[in-house]
């Protein structure tokens, strides 16, 4: 991958705020919008409700997928719409958690207008550790890339 399609990866991730987050639920794929934030080492933070079915989808299986792609006028046709698929693990991370002032810090750095939500004794941080990533810059120009290449590219940005 060329220096500018790195920056445009880095930019995607920098610039969106939600994700599509998949989970298996039920044995059945399920899809939902995550807001999500990201610590300097390239995971993924959420804060979600224990309330949904995703959080508890996954607390009972951390495998999960998020799809993160550009603002839908950013391209001439959807084919060509730039987003990245990221397959990774998710782990619950709890105040006592090393990560977790951090990952607080980051995600309210980035929305911070869901400060009051860290209030409701439901809602947790997960922090989602990438396994491998497929970025699809534009039409006919995709990218895979495993966990130490993505956190190299994250560590080529500073």
């Amino acid at each position: 991958m060329d220096a500018p399609t790195q920056a445009a990866l880095r930019q995607l991730l920098q610039d969106a705020r939600t994700a599509a987050l998949a989970t298996l639920h039920r044995d059945e794929p399920a899809v939902s919008m995550v807001p999500y934030a990201l610590l300097p080492d390239g995971r993924f933070i959420i804060h979600v409700s224990r309330l949904a079915t995703h959080t508890q989808d996954l607390l009972s299986h951390p495998g999960a997928s998020l799809l993160v792609t550009a603002a839908p006028g950013s391209a001439d046709t959807p084919l060509a719409l730039p987003r990245v698929s990221v397959q990774g693990q998710a782990r619950v991370c709890p105040p006592d958690a090393p990560d977790y002032a951090a990952a607080r810090t980051a995600y309210l750095a980035r929305l911070p207008e869901a400060e009051e939500l860290f209030g409701f004794g439901d809602f947790s941080l997960f922090l989602i550790e990438p396994q491998f990533l497929r970025y699809v810059a534009g039409f006919g120009r995709a990218h895979t890339l495993t966990a130490a290449q993505y956190a190299a590219l994250l560590l080529d940005a500073t």
